[in-house]
């Protein structure tokens, strides 16, 4: 029997509980498929507890200590400026790029190909690449999983971010990724922060053009 067989036949079984072993392979094949894993027993053995005293109890909320930037793959800093200070994102983001080409199209007169068929389509002309549409989300996440809102809610975080968004001048992006992409400024054009399940994080969403340095005076 595969495990398949042996999950039907543990819940297909002629009586609804005939061992403890049955149910235990039934949970063991669920907790493959569901993360995170839920117990699907209503009781189990305990083997043994761990007494949490008061001095260890007040550590149990924290969560994990922001990402620096080496633990990060593709680290994303915003600065002001090109050489003044950088902010990191405390949790790496998803960095999107969507590029393409500017195509002018023009319609001619259809003519036949050789075999006498009309030709389809129209005359594209490659006028010059689009700017990289930039799509960043993340979340930011307080120090405590729950509690009062100004002690779990990542509000320094999210402060520190709005600076950058509400900005109306170029933000200067340095990210490894980007850099391959020759985009050091972007144009933020709208953000937005979603309804987030949990106390202490706040999802985020940025939506940015790229932005290249233009000489349009010609001497």
């Amino acid at each position: 029997m595969n495990n398949q067989d042996i999950l039907f036949a543990s819940l297909m079984g002629s009586k609804a509980i005939k061992t403890l072993e049955r149910l235990d392979i039934v949970e063991n094949e669920i907790t493959k498929h569901v993360f995170p894993p839920i117990q699907f027993l209503p009781f189990r053995n305990i083997t043994g507890i761990k007494e949490v005293n008061q001095a260890e109890q007040k550590y149990i909320w924290e969560a994990d200590p922001e990402q620096s930037k080496e633990q990060q793959f593709f680290p994303l800093s915003f600065s002001f400026t090109e050489k003044g200070t950088q902010w990191l994102f405390p949790y790496e983001p998803l960095i999107s790029v969507l590029g393409g080409n500017e195509i002018g199209k023009t319609k001619v007169a259809r003519i036949n190909d050789t075999s006498g068929n009309k030709l389809i389509g129209t005359i594209k002309q490659r006028i010059a690449p689009k700017d990289y549409e930039i799509t960043i989300t993340g979340v930011l996440i307080g120090k405590k999983l729950k509690g009062k809102h100004e002690d779990c809610y990542p509000k320094e975080q999210l402060r520190l971010l709005l600076n950058f968004l509400k900005v109306t001048k170029d933000v200067w992006v340095f990210c490894p990724l980007l850099e391959l992409l020759g985009i050091n400024k972007i144009a933020i054009e709208e953000f937005s922060f979603p309804f987030t399940k949990g106390e202490n994080v706040q999802a985020y969403e940025i939506k940015a053009f790229s932005d290249f340095d233009y000489n349009l005076i010609i001497k």
